[in-house]
């Protein structure tokens, strides 16, 4: 197997941003690197200090555009210095890494197994996901803080939409624990067929729909929204996410740099009673309920 090797030259501000983005889009892997051969000196404890020009490395496979990744990443801001790309076959080392991927819990009763593992716990909500297979695993914070929501809330019966759905991983933890119903959505074509997979492989595909926004059914309204995807497209599309909610729906966002927190924070309120933000490492999250009117 073949696969795609992507170069972003960044700052040390956008960084983060970009890695976010990139495994929303597909990457199997992402790393950081020095982009201007500047040292980086022991650091404080709990700190990750990087490069001043980092360079951003994503790994996809092999059937991924370039193009159409740069143009989804532009659409949400983020404009690299410079990219180039290179076809990679396919090594050892990439197997190795997958060993390497233990089971993850998430809150208290939610699992993400990759299918190579037994689960560690028979009696918990086990979701099947191989990395390296599926956009998005549960390793980044932002994903981490969404489904340690989704593992404490009551979705019984629910209709949960997974706005920016990537993998669908979100969807598909809600219907594990008890959802009704899903809907995902997204911008990138790839992303509705990993979801399919991956609903598939969980036993759950017959109550996920997946749509590209522009496809949403209209009207349309859900019990409980996700979005996992960037600050600035949060900002911009609060409005619609907020036409999606019905008064008392639920509602948690992140993909939230924590000083961005506040921007956000004040483009919902006017529809959304808010509760303090959650933070993990760099990255925030914000939920609320849905006020009547």
């Amino acid at each position: 197997m073949a696969w795609l090797q992507l170069h972003l030259a960044t700052t040390e501000q956008h960084a983060d941003a970009f890695q976010a983005a990139l495994e929303n889009l597909g990457a199997c892997a992402v790393s950081l690197t020095d982009g201007a051969d500047q040292p980086v000196f022991e650091p404080p404890p709990g700190t990750r200090p990087l490069w001043q020009n980092t360079v951003v490395t994503a790994l996809f496979d092999a059937d991924h555009d370039p193009a159409l990744i740069k143009a989804a990443l532009e659409l949400q801001g983020l404009n690299a210095d410079a990219m180039h790309h290179e076809m990679l076959e396919d090594q050892a080392w990439e197997r190795a890494w997958m060993d390497d991927f233990a089971p993850m819990q998430f809150g208290e009763r939610l699992w993400i197994v990759p299918s190579w593992t037994d689960a560690p716990d028979t009696q918990g909500i086990n979701l099947k996901l191989d990395p390296g297979l599926a956009f998005g695993t549960g390793t980044h914070e932002t994903t981490a803080l969404c489904l340690e929501w989704l593992d404490g809330s009551d979705l019984s019966g629910q209709t949960v939409l997974d706005f920016g759905c990537g993998s669908g991983v979100l969807a598909i933890a809600a219907l594990l624990l008890g959802a009704d119903k899903a809907i995902g959505t997204d911008i990138d074509p790839q992303a509705l067929i990993a979801s399919k997979d991956n609903a598939g492989n969980n036993g759950v595909a017959e109550h996920l729909s997946l749509y590209l926004p522009e496809d949403m059914p209209q009207p349309f309204q859900c019990d409980v929204l996700v979005a996992n995807i960037l600050a600035g497209p949060l900002v911009e599309l609060s409005g619609l996410l907020a036409s999606y909610c019905r008064p008392g729906s639920r509602l948690a966002l992140s993909g939230i740099l924590a000083e961005q927190a506040e921007s956000v924070r004040e483009a919902y309120q006017p529809w959304f009673d808010l509760t303090p933000t959650t933070r993990k490492g760099d990255w925030v999250r914000i939920d609320g309920v849905r006020r009547d009117g």
